[in-house]
């Protein structure tokens, strides 16, 4: 099932949408039974974070992407730190 974007950004407030980011650098790390992708996009220096059951395709340097994220604030040792927590992440 493939899930519209305007549709879920009518009914979440704090959602965005962005389309076609070129993606700078894409990691993925396991963290117990979840795979933890952090992806950087060109002219954003926060990083977009998601995470899958499975392993996630590699993103290459380059590769187009359309993402639905929330702002989000992580807390690390006492120190807050802008994130992006994507929803929703499509090749272009």
């Amino acid at each position: 099932m493939d899930t519209d974007p305007t549709k879920l950004l009518k009914s979440h407030k704090k959602l965005n949408h962005s389309e076609l980011k070129k993606i700078v650098s894409h990691s993925q790390r396991e963290k117990g039974d979840w795979f933890i992708n952090s992806i950087m996009v060109e002219g954003c220096d926060v990083p977009f974070k998601y995470k899958r059951k499975t392993k996630y395709q590699q993103l290459r340097k380059g590769q187009r992407v359309n993402l639905t994220y929330y702002p989000l604030t992580e807390k690390v040792a006492g120190l807050e730190f802008e994130t992006m927590k994507v929803v929703r992440i499509k090749l272009s």
